[in-house]
């Protein structure tokens, strides 16, 4: 499936042209325009790199998935690779949808999988019309913009879920094999999440280097903006790592505590069990002894198992043993 659209004047003139007719548009005057594939084969491609001089090696880049989060400049144009995100709460699963550009003076190119909803971008950029005068700058920035607000919405989510988790860890009711396998699915997505964040710094940096001359320089503080929040949500995600571990470890030791409890109050009540067993055991005995065979003899084995036994308990509930 191809979308297409043609920007002129700083203003959208039409949509749904055919692919071919790119290089005529951005050949006829100061137009700029975008081209969308959902799953593009090697045939779609093709026509694209005749009408605008791509690269080979981008076009296989293109075509080749799980690439690293990069900026790549050609003689005649730019190769961008970067992740759109979007998690499960309930799961803590990641998701990640990959989305490849060519940018050219006046052209982006955009290709990405079916299940990426490119309405989000083509959504930022009807807000904003006011900037499509800046051609292809206007283009790029809407895309990484979307991208990125993807990247920090989904660390909010994230750091909300670390905050249910906590209050998990501490319930009253004992919750350890929830903790640890939630604990567990986030420290994976968030080492994901890192995965495709952390590069998208050097590819928003590239963008405003101004001795590249590549791109239209009113839109920098638009570029600034979003590398601002490359670096808000770089640091969030590294702060989450962290806590995340934390919690596991946590939740580690605060399950050792409570074997650790469990155990002394099972040797306290063994220990108060073993009076008694002792007593009767000494009253037992085939051999004559104080009281042996007369009444007295068995209320005092009976005092003597109720009060040590009572003893004992006042003693290990005044240490909290039981």
């Amino acid at each position: 499936m191809v979308t297409t659209r043609l920007y002129s004047d700083g203003k959208l003139k039409t949509e749904g042209f055919p692919v071919e007719d790119i290089s005529d548009h951005i050949s006829a005057g100061d137009c700029t325009v975008w081209a969308d594939f959902a799953s593009p084969t090697e045939a779609d491609l093709k026509v694209i790199e005749e009408e605008l001089g791509l690269h080979p090696l981008a076009v296989e880049d293109a075509l080749h998935s799980s690439q690293r989060p990069k900026l790549d400049r050609y003689d005649t144009h730019f190769f961008l690779a970067a992740y759109a995100v979007q998690l499960d709460s309930t799961t803590g699963q990641l998701t990640t949808h990959e989305i490849k550009a060519f940018i050219t003076p006046r052209a982006l190119v955009t290709v990405h999988s079916p299940d990426f909803d490119i309405s989000r971008v083509t959504e930022r950029w009807d807000r904003d019309r006011d900037l499509s005068k800046h051609g292809v700058a206007f283009l790029l920035w809407g895309l990484l913009d979307v991208i990125v607000d993807g990247h920090f919405d989904t660390v909010q989510e994230l750091d909300a879920a670390c905050d249910e988790l906590e209050d998990a860890l501490f319930d009253e009711r004992p919750r350890e094999k929830e903790v640890q396998k939630r604990s567990f699915e986030f420290r994976k997505s968030l080492v994901l999440l890192r995965r495709v964040v952390l590069p998208m710094r050097e590819v928003v940096n590239t963008v405003l280097r101004r001795d590249l001359d590549a791109f239209d320089q009113e839109m920098s503080p638009y570029f600034q903006d979003v590398y601002d929040h490359v670096l808000r949500a770089t640091e969030w995600t590294e702060s989450l790592r962290d806590l995340v571990s934390t919690i596991l470890e946590t939740n580690l030791s605060i399950q050792g505590n409570r074997m650790n409890l469990i155990m002394k109050k099972v040797t306290s009540w063994a220990a108060i069990i073993a009076v008694p067993t002792a007593i009767t055991g000494w009253f037992g005995q085939n051999v004559a002894f104080a009281g042996f065979g007369t009444g007295w003899g068995t209320w005092l084995s009976l005092v003597l198992i109720a009060a040590t036994s009572v003893l004992l308990y006042l003693q290990f509930k005044k240490r909290d043993w039981v």
